[in-house]
């Protein structure tokens, strides 16, 4: 068999193979994503589900000038930064110390992914009863030691800062995780050459580790991005958004335009234009990524 035609045939074969999970890929994907986006040029509402009245772009007119849209697309801003920044730097440090680590390294990953593995409603709810105003052990243990109740879901700024350090904890093993791996793959004649040189450990992070390190930076960040933006477990599970608008994250204030509101034209129009949001941001750090190579 000439070499051209057993070629054919395990790409022939190889798309065989493939066709049932892309398949599903597009079961699962697409078709949501094709729905949503032909839901949004519709009234579509629960009260009355059809697409029968096409509207056009007015429902994403509707969206931007939506009741609280910039309280939640700030609220979303100030969670997506403040939760990423901090899991990039105490991820990026565990990463640094378990890089240097050579004994029971092991047990030291499974510490490490053991909150990564939980779902994320299952740590939602086991943080919402640890720090119960009146019944959580937060409290209790807070009281042994002479300092006062702390509403941490009843108060807004307390509610905000308690939803940032719980998808901390929950995510920083991801930020962790991903930075070692990148530290464990780089050469080692750069750092031995810095030693024979007399360069400090300050000096050879900053002028060997971090830039090596930058396209891994990128993608974690990148990925974390992504994760932080759509986060709506522990929201729904912990604050409902609340108190007020203290924790109304741009995907919980979606869901209450759907479910609540009972406008599906809307959220999904809203939807469609946070994908697109994201979708300029992933292109662009991709972008970023290609010229570091």
């Amino acid at each position: 068999m000439a070499a051209g035609a057993l070629a054919r045939r395990d790409q022939r074969f190889g798309l065989l193979l493939t066709a049932p999970g892309l398949a599903a890929l597009l079961l699962v994907v697409l078709f949501p994503l094709g729905f949503a986006v032909f839901t949004s040029l519709f009234d579509y509402t629960l009260v009355h589900p059809n697409h029968d009245t096409f509207v056009g772009f007015d429902k994403y007119v509707e969206a931007w000038n939506a009741d609280y849209l910039p309280d939640a697309l700030w609220t979303t801003v100030k969670f997506v930064v403040a939760s990423v920044v901090i899991e990039f730097v105490i991820g990026f440090s565990v990463a640094l110390a378990l890089n240097r680590v050579t004994r029971f390294k092991n047990v030291y990953y499974i510490i490490l992914l053991a909150p990564l593995l939980m779902n994320p409603v299952v740590v939602a709810q086991l943080w919402r009863m640890i720090l119960h105003s009146e019944l959580g052990i937060m409290n209790y243990v807070l009281g042994m030691i002479g300092i006062g109740k702390i509403n941490f879901l009843g108060d807004p700024v307390a509610a905000f800062w308690t939803v940032v350090l719980v998808d901390i904890w929950h995510q920083v093993s991801f930020m962790a995780i991903l930075l070692l791996a990148g530290l464990a793959a780089l050469p080692r004649e750069p750092y031995e050459a810095a030693r024979m040189d007399g360069a400090s450990a300050v000096q050879t992070f900053v002028h060997i580790t971090l830039p090596l390190m930058r396209p891994v930076i990128a993608v974690a960040l990148l990925l974390r991005l992504i994760f932080a933006i759509k986060t709506f477990d522990i929201v729904f599970i912990m604050t409902k958004g609340g108190p007020g608008t203290a924790t109304d994250l741009i995907s919980y204030f979606i869901y209450r335009s759907a479910f609540f509101g009972l406008d599906v034209g809307r959220a999904s129009a809203m939807s469609v234009a946070l994908l697109l949001i994201v979708l300029a941001l992933t292109i662009y750090l991709y972008r970023y990524m290609k010229s570091l190579a």
